[in-house]
């Protein structure tokens, strides 16, 4: 009977059931990191971050896969935030630590924990504030970014050093590093708002620029893949600052402190770019 009362005016109950597209997605997203974390254990970095940007088009995938299908369950929803904390938590951080942090000592490992740290609570967070946030932000920078952002370092200084653009190791930018991760980590748990794009209508129709406009930014990230992502991810890791500065200077109130646009009951599934949620 208690239960029963819980549950009114909640999220609707999801199906206990286990449906194999959406997570199979989900396992192909764990494997790219668990994959990332072996090729990392290898000293080969290049390979590690990429694979850890594929599992974010693998995990950005399952959740509307779901949702197309109709196949949102319990076990997804858990499974999907247990594989995000592989792939973007703890690989990110090992694959870091391989590289450059190993030689700073205590301060390397501690740095990595950070990272890792903030990558589970903000999951953990995330999981508890559906709903309550205005879906137009993200509470903190995603983990899905936070994990490009690191990675994206060592994947752009291997490229640069295979094309002997530059000569530094990991080893030389470990300090760089060392901020680099205790930066993402920490931001990951902090209350600085980050544009969601939740309010862009995929199904709405545009003028044709727009499609020109999608197929310029193809061709710009396939021109030199690691500096173009580094370069948008990084921009999106220091946008919730500035965004968080305008709305200081003007005196305007932070997203938490604003009514929700979405109550409990009609929020997206996907509501944290690439983060756990109720999807699969």
């Amino acid at each position: 009977m208690n239960e029963g009362r819980r549950g009114e005016g909640l999220a609707p109950r999801r199906s206990r059931r286990i449906y194999l597209l959406p997570n199979a997605f989900t396992t192909a997203a764990l494997f790219c990191g668990f994959y990332a974390i072996v090729q990392a254990m290898n000293g080969r970095f290049e390979v590690a971050a990429i694979a850890i940007f594929v599992a974010m088009v693998l995990d950005s995938l399952d959740g509307r896969v779901a949702r197309m299908t109709n196949t949102q369950s319990a076990f997804g929803e858990q499974y999907d935030s247990l594989s995000d904390m592989v792939s973007f938590g703890a690989a990110p951080a090992l694959i870091m630590y391989e590289w450059s942090l190993r030689g700073l000592g205590k301060w390397g490992w501690l740095a990595a924990f950070v990272y890792v740290a903030g990558a589970a609570l903000r999951l953990a967070r995330f999981n508890t504030n559906i709903g309550v946030v205005d879906k137009r932000f993200f509470q903190g920078l995603p983990s899905p970014a936070a994990a490009a952002l690191v990675v994206g370092l060592v994947w752009i200084v291997t490229d640069l050093r295979q094309t002997r653009w530059i000569s530094a190791s990991g080893a030389d930018l470990a300090w760089a590093s060392f901020v680099l991760t205790v930066y993402a980590g920490i931001t990951m748990v902090s209350n600085v708002p980050f544009y969601s794009f939740k309010d862009v209508n995929l199904k709405k129709s545009v003028p044709f620029i727009f499609v020109i406009g999608i197929v310029l930014l193809f061709v710009l990230v396939s021109s030199d893949p690691p500096m173009v992502l580094f370069s948008l991810f990084l921009a999106y890791g220091v946008s919730g600052y500035v965004l968080w500065f305008w709305r200081w200077r003007r005196g305007g109130p932070t997203p938490w402190n604003e009514p929700a646009d979405a109550g409990p009951g009609d929020e997206d599934p996907d509501d944290d770019g690439h983060e756990a949620g109720p999807r699969n």
